[in-house]
């Protein structure tokens, strides 16, 4: 086999996405790439999933000094799920996918608009500091894992107890309007006093370090017996 043959072969893999709002999601983007006007590109969507990003993580910070930004880092996260989901449908859609730049380059966006969100929670004085820094590198450790099994099964997998990027979204929303009601409240635990916003940071941390771990592990194993086995 020539070595196009295998680079071609490589590019290719199996999405694996199995979460709570999968299927009625997947038919609002398959719609709304079929209405989307012809000079909107995947990379335009790119680019509105990073503004937004951005959006959301200065909203966070004003909401510091005034909590109704939070309502604007709401619409951010909507705006941000519209970009950042549909760009690759898009691609698909219109049969313009191009696997290598557009995987690199979505997901190199991905960790940027990741890492902007959690300094801007960090900062906004509803998440303490510490607690948004654990939850981005959980982000980035499952980001990693995605990118390595890529590599070594050829499934991208996005969705971990059948919560992904879309769920994740919901949750943030979830918090933030319940920040805006109620967000000088705090529950005090075993273990220390933590605002709303902090208790559901920190159920993602655990989502994000089991989800690493617990894969990792599974997939050391598989991998172990599937060489042992050649």
């Amino acid at each position: 086999m020539s070595r196009h043959k295998v680079k071609e072969r490589r590019q290719k893999h199996e999405r694996v996405i199995d979460t709570i709002t999968g299927p009625g999601e997947r038919q609002v983007l398959h719609w709304l790439a079929a209405h989307l006007p012809r000079w909107t590109t995947p990379d335009h969507l790119t680019g509105i999933s990073f503004f937004s990003a951005a959006l959301i993580a200065v909203s966070y910070l004003l909401a510091a000094q005034n909590p109704v930004f939070l309502w604007v880092a709401c619409a951010g996260f909507v705006i941000n799920w519209f970009g950042d989901s549909l760009d690759g449908t898009l691609a698909r859609y219109r049969h313009i996918e191009r696997p290598r730049y557009g995987y690199f380059l979505d997901h190199s966006v991905d960790a940027i608009n990741e890492t902007m969100i959690f300094l801007g929670v960090g900062f906004s004085g509803y998440v303490r500091f510490e607690i948004a820094l654990v939850a981005l590198v959980g982000y980035l450790l499952v980001s990693l894992y995605t990118a390595l099994a890529i590599y070594v099964t050829g499934q991208f997998k996005i969705s971990y107890a059948y919560l992904g990027p879309t769920e994740i979204r919901l949750i943030a929303i979830l918090a933030t309007i319940w920040s805006f009601f109620d967000g000088s409240r705090f529950v005090q635990l075993p273990f220390g006093t933590y605002t709303f916003f902090e208790l559901i940071t920190l159920g993602l941390i655990i989502l994000f370090y089991a989800a690493f771990l617990f894969s990792t592990a599974g997939q050391i194993a598989r991998l172990s017996r599937a060489d042992i086995s050649h």
